[in-house]
């Protein structure tokens, strides 16, 4: 899930309520399941994806219990088999959003999708209307607080491990990586002691929409909500520059 500003995004994510939590929990099993069947195989160590997804699941917090049950799921071939959608649309104001998900209904899925959009002021448009204002990128955020490290040295660390670039601003450091690279420059930056809030791969927006008018703020942020509390969706991508 992502959004800007995106340290308010992450806090927000990690201060949600035990249901809340058992949402994500729920979607992380997903990806864990299609990452097995897409990838051929349940070693991490073949199987770049699943790793990358069990490295999401331990950066929130999901119990290894709950991995391994799910891995053993379905290496055995048991669960649902979902299949990857992405949408397109815009929101209040014009903003650009890429809806990710994972469904065993498409219909279903899309007709949900349809409704959140125009609750809110905004529409579900064609495949390909949005998505060329993004940029997929590996994107890992390291918490300022309680590092011990100067951000010169973090920066050197991250370009010496292969980032492509590097931000810094007053609560966090983002490291940005070509989309294959991530797993490697994570392992990296992991074995010199560093810890991530996230790291993963992202749909970067390229330019940034704002809102001025609060009711119109409240909306978008509302038709945000209700697609991050469906259970098909894996991943909401905006450009609003969230005040």
């Amino acid at each position: 899930m992502s959004g800007h500003n995106k340290w308010s995004t992450i806090k927000q994510k990690k201060g949600k309520n035990d249901a809340a939590r058992a949402k994500i929990f729920t979607k992380i099993g997903r990806e864990l399941m299609v990452a097995i069947r897409e990838g051929g195989s349940a070693d991490p160590n073949v199987n770049s994806k699943l790793r990358e997804c069990i490295a999401k699941a331990k950066a929130n917090n999901v119990p290894n219990d709950n991995i391994e049950r799910i891995i053993k799921k379905a290496a055995g071939g048991e669960g649902e088999n979902y299949e990857s959608v992405t949408y397109e649309g815009y929101g209040p104001c014009g903003v650009a959003v890429l809806v990710e998900a994972l469904t065993d209904n498409r219909n279903r899925t899309a007709g949900e999708v349809r409704h959140y959009f125009d609750k809110f002021g905004g529409n579900m448009g064609t495949q390909g209307c949005v998505g060329f204002m993004f940029d997929k990128k590996g994107v890992i955020i390291i918490a300022r607080e309680d590092l011990e490290k100067d951000e010169d040295l973090v920066m050197e660390d991250a370009l010496e491990a292969g980032a492509t670039d590097f931000e810094s601003d007053e609560d966090i450091f983002t490291i940005y990586t070509e989309p294959e690279d991530l797993s490697g420059i994570r392992d990296d930056l992991a074995s010199k002691g560093y810890e991530f809030e996230s790291a993963e791969v992202e749909q970067v927006p390229s330019t940034l929409t704002s809102i001025d008018d609060p009711a119109t703020q409240e909306k978008m942020q509302k038709m945000l909500d209700l697609f991050e509390e469906n259970d098909d969706i894996q991943n909401v991508w905006h450009n609003w520059e969230m005040p």
